[in-house]
């Protein structure tokens, strides 16, 4: 299995796992050129191809979108990450799925009212990675110079091979995990899902945006 790899082993078997959907790999490629400051390819574009080749699945079969994140402070208008957005739209045009890009440095500006939840500026995109609602999904991988991939996983990839859902309970609501379990499972019945837990870690976001 490889949750039990070595950490050195997990890394070239992550490798291989994502290989098998050639839409990630191209939105990898295609997502180096633009250059985005501190960009990451994240969340379900990742673990689902992981359970659908763990699960014996086509590849990219449920994967509604592929996430690009980047982080850029210095301009946090719309219309600059508008403008991100619209030439990332006629770079991945032709591909089989939205690539969606957002600057995580402006997250803090609409969070609260799509989610209801106050959310303290991120201070880059590995930070707004750890605020997904599952660890499962705290993945984020760029693609470095001479094709090296970066990987950032903060929780291990131990739960995303063991198909393990796992709340995270640092800002998004549990409804919304609840609303994302429930419609993984239905996609993957092989899931194994962890119950939301009734109190909140000390120190999370959440406590500290309630705070201010």
């Amino acid at each position: 299995m490889i949750s039990r790899l070595p950490l050195d082993e997990q890394l070239p078997a992550l490798r291989t796992t994502l290989s098998h959907n050639p839409t990630l790999l191209t939105v990898l490629d295609r997502a180096a050129t633009l250059a985005l400051p501190g960009w990451y390819l994240t969340a379900g574009c990742l673990f689902q191809t992981i359970w659908n080749v763990t699960t014996g699945r086509p590849p990219e079969q449920g994967i509604k979108d592929y996430d690009l994140f980047y982080y850029d402070p210095a301009d946090l208008s719309y219309e600059a990450e508008d403008h991100a957005i619209r030439t990332g739209r006629t770079l991945f045009a032709g591909l089989p799925a939205e690539v969606e890009i957002r600057n995580q440095a402006r997250v803090h500006l609409w969070y609260e009212a799509k989610f209801g939840t106050p959310c303290p500026p991120h201070p880059s995109t590995e930070a707004a990675i750890d605020t997904f609602a599952a660890t499962t999904c705290c993945l984020g991988i760029r693609l470095d110079p001479h094709d090296h991939w970066h990987v950032y996983a903060p929780h291990g990839l131990a739960d995303i091979f063991n198909l393990v859902l796992r709340p995270n309970p640092v800002l998004a609501p549990r409804e919304v995990y609840e609303t994302k379990a429930e419609r993984w499972q239905r996609q993957w019945p092989e899931l194994r899902v962890l119950g939301w837990p009734e109190t909140k870690p000390t120190g999370s976001p959440v406590a500290y945006a309630r705070k201010r």
